[in-house]
């Protein structure tokens, strides 16, 4: 038995992809309880010599043409098939068809694996649209996640890529992406600052309290160009009456001649004088002058 043949065993067996230190670890272990003469020289193996095996392990698979072959990822080592046979296995395994991402979910994949950490706002001033709907699609396919807040107004948050999008692409880390450090230094348009929740208000309330600074009510007006000391009205001196503490006399009328008016009794007579007259007769109304 060689080292080369366990630690393909391991990796073949290993439910999710595998690191070396891994490998190295379970080597150790199984060394010290087996009984096998080269297994002494296995106890103290490093991961350095498991990076050795699988190196010499993957140059067998391809020169053997094999239809898998050793990959490593951002989590381990682990077997997959060729491209090659893709529609070979599609056809056996129609219902395990991977779901493609639309245009525009690349492209919000694009800027966020290229600009990481980066908000929501730089992405649409990128592209120039909302981006909502792609970035739930991505959040919900674990391709992105939140990593914390930005120091801007308002926190926004930050979105970077998971370790699933570097083993759906095959990308051992971000650094294996086409042309990875010319992307990163393009010059992009980024989202204008917005003002805090408590800055906006304020800018808000200021017209509002220039408007009501300049109209003001007519008393308030007067109130406002009124001069802060008013002269004092001008008092002058009038001599105090005497109060008369003497006693009124009494005013006598017997002297005045006044007439009174007509007795009831004349009335009575003048009213008894004046003959009625029909309705028949012809009553002139023409006046003397």
């Amino acid at each position: 038995m060689q080292l080369i043949q366990i630690v393909e065993a391991l990796i073949y067996a290993a439910p999710e992809p595998v690191t070396s230190a891994e490998i190295a670890k379970a080597v150790r272990r199984a060394a010290a309880d087996s009984a096998l003469p080269q297994a002494r020289d296995w106890e103290m193996i490093s991961f350095k010599d498991i990076d050795s095996a699988i190196a010499e392990l993957g140059e067998r698979i391809v020169a053997a043409g094999h239809a898998v072959e050793l990959q490593e990822g951002a989590s381990g080592w682990r077997f997959v098939t060729r491209a090659d046979f893709a529609d070979w296995i599609r056809a056996l395994l129609p219902e395990m068809r991977p779901e493609k991402l639309s245009s525009a979910a690349l492209e919000t994949l694009a800027l966020i694996a290229y600009r990481q950490p980066i908000t929501k706002a730089d992405i649409e001033a990128v592209r120039g649209v909302s981006v909502d709907g792609t970035m739930q699609k991505l959040l919900e396919r674990r391709l992105i996640r939140t990593g914390g807040r930005a120091d801007l107004p308002g926190r926004p948050m930050l979105y970077e890529t998971t370790e699933q999008f570097l083993e759906h692409f095959g990308v051992k880390d971000l650094n294996d992406l086409p042309n990875a450090s010319e992307l990163r230094l393009v010059p992009l348009p980024s989202a204008e600052e917005v003002p805090a929740e408590g800055e906006a208000d304020a800018e808000t309330d200021a017209p509002a309290a220039e408007v009501a600074e300049v109209v003001e009510t007519p008393g308030e007006e007067a109130a406002t160009e009124a001069p802060e000391h008013e002269p004092e009205p001008e008092v002058r001196d009038t001599p105090e009456l005497e109060a008369d503490d003497s006693p009124r006399t009494a005013i006598d009328l017997s002297n005045i001649d006044f007439d009174p008016g007509p007795d009831e009794e004349e009335d009575e007579e003048t009213a008894a004088e004046v003959e009625p007259y029909d309705d028949d007769t012809e009553v002139s109304r023409h006046l003397e002058p």
